[in-house]
């Protein structure tokens, strides 16, 4: 009797394998004539050669399909174990529309018109401004924009970042290393990619570099190529600030800015970067830039009550 070893990387093996190895109990039906055992991330076949080859094809074919969805069910292993030919194991749900399938198969799309918009303006120029107010999507739309690249190999390495204004960029006096130090700044971007990227892998990306979040003062000096940036917050950057991020770009790169105008935490007297940028970059061809307002914040429906709520009082004041 011959014997297979295959191993899972990056991907969660309780979710691969399914609650109480419901997933592996499947594999053993559809196998009868295999021994399979599974410990930890690996899984151990043990029958003859032809049966182990076709055990190893149908598996990478589960694999592949856990990478890209986030998920596995029994009506998905059902069609991979039964079908002839791969085409066929292509998502109902898939769509242009979709930017990238997130954890447990969420489909994570651009829901507004100006969303669209910026998604068109990213595939068309190498470098976008997405300019609006808080909560209109631009970071997480980027975010997933960037993802999508990865996975579809278009780069290499997604790089994060955004001013560290609120600590004026001298994050000595708080409590811990550098990361715990710059974690609170840069949490909204660990949110979206959350969201986009299982957390083995994403743990694992952060940890090889193929995803870097850092403030800007780690940009200088580095030339950024066969990535793509993203520069949040870009508001709060100063004229030479911005300066030094723009000429970062390197070959084969995609930069995207994103920020609300008006939302500058900078001193007083102190010119935005973001604002300067936009006045002398407009007409560069190559770069695009995407407006979004209120129209594009997706929120609960209690908020607009609550907004109103709040506008009735104000008025009576």
């Amino acid at each position: 009797m011959n014997e297979l070893t295959l191993e899972l990387t990056e991907i969660s093996p309780r979710e691969f394998f399914g609650h109480q190895n419901e997933h592996i109990d499947l594999l053993k039906k559809y196998f009868p004539k295999l021994k399979i055992v599974a410990r930890g991330s690996k899984i151990k076949v043990y029958g003859d050669d032809q049966m182990l080859d076709e055990f190893d094809k149908r598996f990478k074919m589960l694999t592949a399909h856990f990478s890209k969805y986030n998920k596995l069910d029994e009506n998905v292993i059902e069609r991979v174990l039964t079908s002839n030919d791969k085409d066929e194991l292509s998502s109902p749900a898939d769509s242009n529309d979709i930017l990238v399938h997130g954890v447990s198969g969420r489909y994570i799309k651009a829901q507004t018109v100006n969303q669209r918009r910026l998604v068109d303006a990213m595939s068309k120029n190498d470098m976008v401004f997405a300019i609006g107010p808080a909560g209109t999507g631009k970071t997480y739309t980027g975010v997933a924009l960037a993802v999508r690249a990865l996975k579809n190999k278009e780069v290499k390495r997604i790089i994060l970042t955004r001013p560290a204004v609120e600590a004026g960029e001298n994050l000595g006096f708080l409590p811990g290393d550098l990361k715990e130090k710059l974690d609170p700044y840069m949490q909204p971007l660990y949110d979206a990619l959350r969201d986009m990227i299982p957390s083995e892998k994403l743990a694992h990306y952060i940890e090889n570099g193929t995803i870097q979040i850092a403030p800007m003062a780690f940009m200088r000096g580095r030339t950024l190529d066969h990535a793509f940036v993203i520069l949040d917050e870009a508001q709060n950057t100063t004229h030479a600030q911005m300066k030094m991020f723009l000429t970062r770009m390197g070959k084969n790169a995609k930069f995207l800015l994103t920020g609300d105008p008006g939302q500058i935490d900078l001193p007083r007297r102190v010119i935005s970067g973001l604002k300067e940028a936009l006045l002398i970059l407009k007409n560069v061809e190559g770069i695009q830039m995407i407006y979004l307002d209120d129209k594009d914040v997706i929120r609960h429906k209690l908020v607009k009550k609550v907004i109103d709520a709040y506008k009735n009082i104000e008025h009576q004041n």
